[in-house]
């Protein structure tokens, strides 16, 4: 295997000069630097990145912790995350808690040892700093942490409020929010505070529903919208915290013979693919998951180059009108 030194050696350089030109620092000419690149092809060079990111402590890797990295939402998130990424020359770790609080304490730890230039956190817990010692910087997206150094959030109250208006102006009069994760607290809570607070100035009639978090785990939801909808056949709308939900609710409705939008109005939110493919397709508010990226890895690598950067960063929503409204 090719050293440094044989890749020096070749060029006719020294090793400094290659280091300069594998880093793009110092003043090197472009002949040069097209040499030690011609060379490094040629004897097949592949550059040690822990020795790199240990002399200068920290590489130019990001870490990346989800949930559930099938999940529709974390899938796009990560696809963003990624091509942000590589566009500022850096490189990504991706980790999948499965909700995992363990799991995700080791992987922090983890990611630590390889010196990661930073971590992008968008798992559930919120409460890791007493667990764990963070020494980088952690940017979390759509999630409360309380060792964080910046954290990246739609507008989830008005999103709450934009769904519920809508489902009043279609005619609805029966509201339900199947919301949240039981027993934790994340920035989502905020659209259900959107959505009782115009349910409750308009005098409609609503309810939340909190799933458990093996539902969360599992993404299924079937038994539970089905329930919902037993429980109170009067529901005519129903607004649900992402479009995986509301492409079940959907499903069940069919099942129970209950045509949407004409017996049952529903809006998702988070406007990922699926959203667009089920039939009817999905009214959702439109989280603008790209841009959230984009911000959240700005936020890293400016932290990381010594630059001030906000503690919460919170991005506008917007109401997609499709079929199921």
């Amino acid at each position: 295997m090719a050293t440094l030194k044989d890749v020096a050696a070749k060029s006719g350089v020294t090793v400094t000069t290659v280091s300069r030109v594998l880093n793009n620092r110092g003043c090197i000419s472009a002949e040069t630097r097209d040499r030690v690149y011609a060379v490094i092809k040629e004897l097949n060079y592949k550059p040690n990145e822990l020795a790199r990111s240990l002399s200068k402590q920290k590489s130019n890797s990001i870490g990346i912790i989800v949930p559930h990295i099938e999940h529709p939402y974390f899938a796009r998130l990560i696809g963003y995350l990624e091509r942000e990424a590589v566009y500022k020359n850096y490189k990504i770790m991706i980790c999948n808690s499965h909700g995992m609080f363990g799991k995700e304490v080791d992987y922090l730890e983890m990611l630590q040892s390889h010196r990661v230039a930073g971590i992008i956190l968008c798992s559930r817990s919120a409460d890791i700093g007493k667990f764990v010692s963070l020494n980088i910087p952690v940017v979390s997206i759509e999630r409360s942490v309380d060792v964080g150094t910046s954290s990246v959030e739609c507008d989830n109250y008005q999103g709450g409020v934009l769904a519920a208006e809508h489902l009043i102006a279609r005619g609805c009069k029966n509201l339900v929010y199947i919301s949240g994760v039981e027993n934790e607290t994340m920035p989502d809570d905020e659209r259900c505070m959107g959505f009782v607070k115009v349910c409750e100035d308009n005098n409609i009639l609503h309810k939340e529903i909190i799933y458990k978090a093996d539902g969360y785990l599992n993404r299924e939801y079937h038994s539970l919208i089905e329930n919902i909808l037993l429980e109170n056949p009067k529901v005519d709308g129903i607004f649900t915290s992402s479009d995986l939900i509301a492409a079940q609710v959907i499903q069940v409705a069919r099942k129970m013979n209950l045509q949407v939008p004409d017996n049952l109005k529903i809006v998702g939110f988070d406007d990922v693919n699926i959203a667009s493919l089920v039939s009817p397709t999905i009214t959702t508010v439109h989280q603008p998951i790209k841009e959230m990226a984009k911000e959240a890895i700005d936020c890293l690598i400016k932290y990381v180059d010594g630059k001030t950067v906000p503690s919460r960063i919170q991005m506008p929503v917007s109401l997609v009108k499709r079929e199921t409204t």
